[in-house]
């Protein structure tokens, strides 16, 4: 539980870890490495399919977690810093979080291409819906992130802020689950050809039923494996926090290179490769249009 002892401010005295640890160096870089590939790629796709809501999402992602590595890479030369440990803290808690609003735009672009008869919302409400309850996980993530952190620095308990921390990942996850599990009835009911409702009381521009193409499966399938990911980072840090911050799993930091740093980078990294701009268009576009096209070049 979150009731682990205070940790102490002669930590710092004795030059010794805040993270029970120190953070290996060529990880590190690694990492920030990684990141910084990433980013620099999504700015550059984003310019090129005038893809402008990746900024703010997958763009974003990126600029908290080179931000997170960067502060855990000081740590490794000075771990007895408390200032790139409260850096980390914040930012890595909430680096996914934009990524994750990336994947809610996305599924409503395929659910809008693929034909709204299937979804229990519309593709504008599902965005609208979900994404709205990401950006309250990401405050209340950052409001207990910032009270850790700065618990840390005056040498006086993190529990409270962690306490904070927990709910917003537990909601996050909450999230990440049932819109998962939304969009698995949705191609489910797609590929059974059961609507859930009369598609001729839709809007006139809207499709029926769309084409199941090649570029609509391979965003298909990056979806599924970036979703998965993400919730897999999910759960480890749930069971991080609800350990406690002397508790074995934040203490290890195998755990955290592979449950959080790989499992974040492979998601940024395969929407990098499953370019919305290239494979749905844009959100907004005509559907209609926007299969016509794809019929077009398939023939």
């Amino acid at each position: 539980m979150l009731t682990d002892p205070l940790i102490a401010i002669t930590n710092l005295r004795d030059d010794r870890s805040f993270y029970g640890y120190v953070p290996t160096e060529w990880i590190c870089i690694l990492f920030v490495v990684l990141y910084a590939l990433s980013t620099a790629t999504h700015l550059g796709q984003a310019c090129w399919y005038h893809a402008w809501w990746m900024i703010p999402t997958a763009c974003c992602c990126g600029i908290l977690e080179i931000l997170g590595w960067a502060a855990r890479l000081w740590s490794s030369h000075s771990p007895g810093m408390a200032q790139p440990y409260e850096m980390q803290i914040t930012c890595t808690i909430l680096g996914p979080t934009p990524l994750i609003a990336a994947t809610f735009v996305i599924l409503g672009r395929i659910i809008d291409l693929l034909g709204t008869s299937y979804s229990r919302l519309g593709p504008k409400m599902y965005t609208i819906v979900f994404c709205s309850a990401d950006v309250i996980s990401l405050i209340v993530q950052a409001v207990g992130g910032a009270k850790a952190a700065a618990a840390v620095a005056r040498g006086t308990s993190p529990v409270s802020g962690g306490h904070i921390m927990l709910g917003g990942i537990v909601f996050q996850l909450t999230i990440i689950s049932v819109y998962a599990l939304c969009g698995a009835e949705f191609f489910y009911r797609y590929l059974k050809d059961q609507p859930l409702r009369d598609p001729g009381t839709l809007h006139e521009e809207n499709i029926r039923r769309g084409v199941l193409t090649k570029k609509l499966k391979v965003q298909a399938g990056a979806l599924l494996f970036m979703t998965t990911c993400l919730w897999i980072r999910s759960v480890y840090r749930t069971i991080e926090l609800a350990d406690g911050w002397k508790g074995r799993i934040i203490t290890t930091q195998v755990y955290f290179d592979v449950l959080d740093g790989a499992m974040v980078t492979l998601s940024i990294f395969a929407l990098n490769f499953a370019h919305p701009g290239f494979l749905v268009g844009e959100p907004g576009k005509a559907a209609s249009k926007f299969v016509d096209e794809e019929k077009t070049s398939l023939q």
